[in-house]
């Protein structure tokens, strides 16, 4: 998470959306950056607005836009199964039950899946209850993205590519893949909604 105390900015770092290369590039312009443990550094909306909004509020006296990005929702996933492969992990998988992405994917799709593996969903981490994220970005347009944040905090950005997964196939059957959109409609929805 980075705040930008004097624009009245934060940016929530959606897990698996780019949110690493956009703090190596605004770290030095935020007034505040959360990036350890993950638990601040990803934190939700939810939690925003229960406890980190009401603080900046209290402190400014107006109240702060957020903005975060959402990528599409079955290469979210795709991108959290090439990050979990990774041998940098501290867990990386082993089980045979995780040997493929249409494995992983069929035991997200599952009742419990996404708690199970711990990474839950993005339209989770965007909108809670009543509480919405303002500006929502697709991940595929980052262009429009830093357009935004250029005009914002009136400078010129540059992305850099970094923590980029391990090359590995992802390809669902169609009926597979209709199975994890299913699982994945509120997801879908926020997303078309973008």
């Amino acid at each position: 998470m980075l705040i930008f105390w004097d624009e009245g900015l934060v940016f929530l770092a959606t897990p698996k959306a780019g949110s690493t290369a956009v703090e190596m590039a605004l770290e030095s312009l935020a007034s505040a950056a959360l990036l350890r443990p993950a638990a601040l550094k990803h934190t939700s909306i939810g939690s925003y607005a229960r406890h980190v909004g009401p603080w900046l509020s209290a402190q400014t006296g107006r109240s702060f836009t957020t903005v975060a990005l959402m990528r599409e929702p079955v290469d979210w996933l795709r991108s959290w199964y090439r990050f979990k492969l990774r041998d940098d992990q501290d867990e990386p998988f082993q089980s045979p039950e995780m040997a493929s992405f249409p494995d992983f994917a069929a035991r997200y799709a599952a009742p419990e899946g996404p708690g199970q593996l711990g990474i839950g969903s993005q339209r989770a981490f965007l909108v809670d209850g009543g509480a919405r994220v303002d500006r929502i970005f697709r991940y595929e347009d980052m262009d429009q993205f830093v357009e935004f944040l250029e005009n914002r905090l009136d400078c010129a950005i540059e992305l850099p590519r970094i923590n980029v997964p391990p090359s590995v196939d992802v390809h669902l059957e169609s009926e597979a893949e209709a199975r994890l959109r299913l699982c994945l409609a509120e997801d879908l929805a926020l997303y078309s909604s973008l």
